[in-house]
């Protein structure tokens, strides 16, 4: 079970954020998030917040002033994160990752994403070959030992995806000797584990692959994210639906070097000012409004001590 969130930052690190607030709401208010699916466009060649400044030494400082970023996220999963014909990801995840490349100052064509699957995530960050990682990335407390973490953003529920034609599988309490995908490194793999101890766990790199074999009939159910399964139901509406409603509750985080707490205020601040202008409600109608017309309340941020 996740711990419940605690508010506050220590004294210093509020100062500090402060200190920066005014040059920082300038910067994020400055545009709004737009579509991925134009690469190429004017929008994505600007600096939106080129104004911005930030403390020396800061993570913020290190990538305004090299005036590019790493972002990891994923390439496979339609609303989140899903390559397009000109081969740039898109989705939910990738606006809310412009909002904060936005107040950063970093031009959009800048900002290089690299495909991150559930597995790798941690390790990325850990070595350094990402910035960041915006990848329906869900905060929880093992993860937390390695990685910190900004946000929630979002907050989905695990659910199961069947064939439409199947009447076997209802819900979690049907998958006993059932085959059940889901992905390696995963939440949801972990949590099906405990739900449906008698489900013969099947287990892939991403999700596609996950409904692929759904619809070959190698598998009987696809396990994760409700909205991750409704993006995969959205490209194939008449081979897959949804069953047994939702069963936990998963905070999706963006993922970051541990302790770098100045960093993760940043970002939260950044999130919050998303939240209140309209561009995250922007970025969420844009994308996974495809298919979820109600747009739910941004959840508040995690300010926990690292």
């Amino acid at each position: 079970m996740r711990t419940p969130f605690r508010r506050g930052t220590p004294g210093r690190l509020r100062a500090g954020a402060l200190l920066l607030g005014a040059t920082l709401l300038a910067g994020v208010g400055l545009t709004a998030c737009g579509s991925s699916s134009d690469g190429d466009s004017d929008a994505d060649k600007a600096a939106p917040s080129a104004s911005a400044s930030f403390a020396p030494g800061t993570t913020m400082a290190r990538l305004h002033d090299a005036g590019k970023i790493t972002v990891g996220t994923k390439f496979d999963q339609n609303l989140f994160g899903l390559k397009n014909l000109s081969g740039k990801p898109e989705g939910f995840d990738v606006e809310i990752t412009k909002i904060i490349t936005d107040a950063l100052g970093i031009p959009r064509d800048k900002v290089n994403f690299v495909e991150t699957v559930s597995a790798n995530r941690e390790p990325f960050i850990q070595q350094g070959r990402v910035d960041m990682v915006v990848a329906t990335y869900t905060i929880n407390d093992k993860r937390k030992k390695v990685v910190d973490f900004a946000g929630p953003y979002y907050v989905a529920g695990q659910s199961i995806m069947v064939a439409k034609n199947n009447t076997d599988i209802t819900g979690k309490d049907s998958l006993a000797g059932k085959k059940v995908c889901s992905v390696s490194g995963s939440t949801p793999a972990e949590n099906i584990r405990t739900v449906a101890p008698k489900a013969d766990l099947v287990l892939f790199d991403g999700y596609a692959k996950c409904a692929d074999a759904l619809k070959n009939g190698q598998v009987d159910a696809v396990t994760t994210d409700n909205v991750i399964l409704l993006g995969l139901i959205d490209k194939d509406p008449d081979a897959f639906k949804l069953v047994g409603g939702t069963f936990t509750k998963e905070p999706y985080g963006i993922g970051i070097r541990k302790g770098d707490t100045a960093f993760r205020t940043f970002i939260n601040d950044t999130l919050e000012a998303a939240y209140s202008d309209g561009r995250w409600a922007k970025a969420f109608k844009d994308t996974v409004g495809k298919v979820e017309p109600t747009t739910p309340t941004p959840p508040p941020v995690d300010r926990y001590t690292s």
